[in-house]
C-alpha cells in the first residue's frame, strides 16, 4: 500500500504542478475564472496549486508535507465542486473536481493514519 500511496502522491503533485501553471498562464483558465466570477482568485489558486503539487510531490519523503498539501488540496478541490454547483455546471464538468477531491483526501486520510 506505501508502494500505491507514494505513486498516487506523486501523480497528484505533477497534476496539480500543471494545473497550478495553467491557472497563471493559459487563456482557457482565465476565461473559466472569468465565469465562475473569481477573477481576483486566479493568481492565489494557481499558487496554492503550485504549492500543493510540491508539496504532494514530496510527500513519499517528507510525510507531514504531503499531509498538509493533500489536506490543502482537498479542501480547494471541495470548495471547485461548490462553486460548480453554484454555476449548475454538469456532473461531467464536475467530475475532474470532484475526482481529485477524493484522491487527495485519501492520500490525507491514509497520511494521517501512518504518521
Amino acid at each position: 500500500m506505501i508502494l500505491t500511496h507514494s505513486i498516487v502522491s506523486i501523480l497528484t503533485g505533477l497534476f496539480f504542478l500543471y494545473y497550478g501553471m495553467s491557472c497563471l498562464f493559459s487563456a482557457s483558465m482565465r476565461a473559466e475564472f472569468e465565469r465562475f466570477g473569481v477573477t481576483k482568485l486566479r493568481i492565489l489558486i494557481g499558487v496554492l496549486e503550485i504549492a500543493g503539487g510540491l508539496g504532494a510531490l514530496a510527500g513519499p519523503l517528507f510525510p507531514r508535507v504531503g499531509l498538509a498539501a493533500t489536506t490543502g488540496i482537498t479542501l480547494l478541490m471541495m470548495l471547485v465542486v461548490v462553486q460548480r454547483l453554484a454555476q449548475r455546471d454538469t456532473l461531467l464538468q464536475m467530475a475532474q473536481a470532484m475526482i481529485f477531491a477524493v484522491i487527495s483526501g485519501w492520500l490525507a486520510v491514509y497520511g494521517v493514519i501512518n504518521l
